[in-house]
């Protein structure tokens, strides 16, 4: 308690703990809106070398409660050490406006024999770009965690190697189940690497408060 005292009573943690669950909020915001848009254009499937070559697989259960445990690990592993929570709000904030940006500029269809998800929870129209919907580029479930893992690189190594597996869990269950593109899976490493240097440079206060021991 007396840790999270200490940081709840700096006036510059909380400058940055209150910019980054803006950011972070703002983002959630911005995406809801362009699934819903994206999901409304006459959009069309196209071919995958990949997906075209195998059948598809039910893994609804582990895409979307793996999403679950992906999300109550990374709540656990910014709550054990409050000043990771800045960088961590804020990265994940750009992530999700920059996959926004990529997302309106891609009107593509998801693969025809894609799985459905069936759930009567999950279905709702807040979990709009989540567990369904056309915003495929690049593939959310794969880059997210492994945002995680590259903050958590140097920082925590049991965190890392939870991350990293749940980023290349999630890169095959998408394939399985046709519900990303080859393209939305491979591309997802490469831009969200990018993207985790843009916020080191961006957010480089955080950066430091996160690296403190």
């Amino acid at each position: 308690m007396q840790f999270y005292k200490t940081y709840f009573t700096d006036k510059n943690f909380l400058i940055s703990f209150w910019g980054g669950l803006i950011l972070l909020i703002t983002s959630l915001f911005v995406r809801f809106f362009i699934s819903g848009y994206v999901n409304n254009l006459p959009d069309t499937p196209v071919a995958d070398l990949i997906l075209s070559n195998i059948r598809v697989y039910d893994v609804s259960g582990i895409f979307v409660y793996g999403s679950v445990l992906l999300l109550i690990t990374g709540v656990f592993a910014s709550l054990r050490r409050i000043n990771c929570l800045p960088f961590m709000m804020k990265s994940v904030g750009l992530f999700t406006l920059i996959r926004s940006l990529f997302v309106i500029l891609t009107h593509i269809s998801a693969f025809p024999t894609h799985i459905v998800i069936n759930s009567s929870f999950f279905n709702k129209v807040v979990f709009t770009g989540i567990f369904t919907g056309n915003d495929l580029f690049f593939s959310g479930h794969t880059g997210l965690p492994f945002l995680l893992a590259l903050i958590f690189w140097e920082y925590d190594k049991n965190l890392r190697t939870i991350f990293l597996g749940f980023s290349i869990l999630f890169a095959i269950v998408v394939i399985l189940g046709h519900i990303h593109y080859s393209i939305d899976v491979l591309s997802a490493f490469f831009i969200t690497y990018g993207i985790f240097h843009i916020c080191r440079f961006l957010f480089k206060k955080e950066w430091e408060l996160f690296l403190q021991k």
